[in-house]
């Protein structure tokens, strides 16, 4: 039996704009196991969910995030028309909901003021049946996490190679690693990113590695599937 999770990666970029709620929806109702998706703060400390530190790739608009207010960023629209969702109207969808959430927090260029506690402690306000996944590229927003919640699941975002894996989960007090590649002294506790041809998805599924984060979660399944 294959007990690899597939996470969508900013939701269901194969076939709608990357975070957005029309995305996530459409993963929900077909049954993903997880949603990964990416946090910023606006000028006025609202989480909101978008990839890149300004909105000038993924709307019709210019600038960054950190110099906007939540009223500005709503402002502009993705491809689809949808607003920047927030943080909070993700949760709103995912409540009560028998999913998995990887969400990672984008601190590795800009460092926002206690978005750590921040963003725990909108979650604390929602039911959320499964713990949250959290992920990083800097560490310290992980450690920072753990001194506001020490069960929280904390997992470090790198492509760089790690030579002793394990040691240095321990040393830093991770769950997991999040790879760009695939090490197999750790597939219990590894998930890789972003997994989009078919080849590598067998590859991987069939190493039966903890998960896989990929654009096209429907193609991913339905290889799970033929290999289960």
């Amino acid at each position: 039996m294959n007990n690899t999770m597939i996470f969508g990666h900013r939701g269901y970029p194969a076939r709608f704009p990357e975070n957005s709620l029309e995305g996530f929806r459409y993963a929900i109702d077909n049954n993903i196991d997880g949603l990964e998706f990416d946090v910023h703060l606006t000028k006025d400390n609202v989480p909101v969910v978008i990839h890149d530190e300004t909105v000038t790739r993924t709307t019709d608009g210019v600038g960054y995030i950190k110099d906007m207010d939540l009223s500005d960023v709503k402002k502009f629209k993705l491809r689809n028309g949808e607003k920047i969702p927030t943080l909070e109207e993700l949760l709103r969808i995912v409540e009560h909901k028998e999913i998995f959430l990887n969400l990672e927090l984008k601190t590795n260029k800009i460092k926002y003021e206690n978005i750590e506690w921040i963003v725990t402690k909108l979650i604390d306000q929602f039911h959320i049946i499964n713990p949250i996944i959290y992920s990083s590229f800097n560490l310290k927003s992980l450690k920072n996490l753990k001194l506001i919640n020490k069960n929280a699941q904390c997992c470090y975002l790198t492509s760089r190679k790690i030579s002793n894996p394990t040691q240095f989960m321990q040393k830093h007090d991770l769950s997991a690693l999040h790879l760009s590649y695939s090490d197999q002294t750790i597939m219990n506790n590894e998930r890789v990113w972003t997994v989009d041809s078919s080849f590598r998805m067998y590859n991987l599924l069939r190493k039966n590695v903890s998960g896989i984060i990929t654009n096209n979660f429907t193609k991913a399944s339905r290889i799970r599937k033929l290999i289960s």
